[in-house]
């Protein structure tokens, strides 16, 4: 009998890892999807990402009022500005004729915690309309009237960082938000109708676990298509950087209780993670806790996964794509 998430949260590293070891939660059938999308560039021996086939744009540029401690708008220095309506259509015109597939649209956030949409609707539906793209959009805080609308303009998935502590909330994001705006937000979409993809970070109070678990309740009270778990990272010049990045075994322990709580829907490591022995390890364990897929998996990663017998597939686009897949688990509940 699997053990509860509840359960899990409260077992030592190495209970943990002698639990992943057995095999109990791996995925069945044994399929790893591995995702490499366009904004940052990947090569391993098995794959190298495409420059343009699943870009992400900001429509924000490199602005954002957080200023948020674990980022300080850093992220957004990866991503394609696009501040206005018709530059964003212009850019998405040109990024298919470059060969994209699609585009996830994100950016920083306003003092409320959302992404400033809205303006954006209109270039979103010909996005769809005209030029066929999978588009996937990074909402932020956000209410009814935008969900609806972002519905309407035929985005794909929305894409939401759900935060499980009001602590964390205030002292690392610089937001003057609740753990119920995130509900709400979680309710907005879902009653909307939108492609939920909620994300998990592992450590985004100082690099501890705080909330996640909380975090992970919040989500199972609507239907997510998927979920995806990432881990904060230092990142050189910010608030945080200095701060110790939370552990494999962490990380694993999110993993394995989204993995018991979500038994059927396709779950995610994804790309935000630390890099090098820490990565390898991460990714390793996360495939012993359950995972369905992993964004830019690392070399030891892709052996493993060879030498448990699962059947390799590697996408260009951003993980979330595996809400689009049918991926459909076996459940002994």
């Amino acid at each position: 009998m699997q053990p509860s998430a509840d359960a899990i949260w409260h077992l030592n590293e190495k209970e943990l890892v002698d639990l992943l070891n057995t095999g109990a939660l791996a995925s069945k059938p044994k399929v790893a999807r591995f995702y490499a999308p366009s904004f940052m560039y990947y090569k391993t021996s098995h794959y190298r990402s495409s420059p343009t086939h699943f870009p992400t744009v900001s429509v924000t540029g490199t602005a954002c009022a957080l200023n948020c401690k674990h980022c300080g708008g850093k992220v957004l220095e990866t991503m394609q500005p696009a501040t206005k309506p018709d530059t964003l259509l212009a850019l998405a015109a040109n990024l298919k004729q470059q060969g994209a597939l699609g585009c996830l649209i994100s950016g920083g956030c306003l003092p409320n915690g959302s992404v400033p949409l809205k303006p954006f609707l209109t270039a979103i539906e010909k996005i769809k309309r005209e030029l066929g793209l999978i588009v996937f959009v990074h909402t932020g805080i956000i209410d009814a009237a935008t969900a609806k609308a972002l519905k309407n303009a035929g985005v794909d998935a929305a894409l939401i960082d759900v935060i499980g502590s009001d602590e964390t909330i205030k002292k690392t994001c610089n937001l003057n938000v609740t753990v119920k705006d995130y509900a709400n937000s979680l309710n907005a979409m879902q009653q909307a109708g939108l492609t939920l993809v909620p994300h998990v970070i592992v450590g985004l109070d100082q690099g501890k676990l705080k909330g996640e678990l909380d975090a992970l309740k919040l989500i199972a009270a609507v239907r997510p298509s998927a979920v995806v778990v990432i881990a904060f990272m230092p990142i050189p010049g910010t608030a945080m950087a200095e701060v110790k990045p939370p552990q494999p075994a962490d990380i694993a322990k999110v993993t394995a209780a989204a993995r018991l709580m979500f038994p059927r829907a396709p779950l995610a490591l994804g790309c935000v993670r630390p890099k090098g022995k820490h990565r390898a390890e991460t990714d390793v364990l996360a495939l012993n806790a359950g995972v369905d897929a992993i964004a830019f998996p690392s070399e030891e990663a892709i052996r493993y996964a060879e030498t448990q017998g699962y059947e390799i597939r590697f996408s260009s686009y951003c993980c979330a794509q595996i809400c689009m897949e049918g991926v459909f688990r076996s459940s002994s509940k």
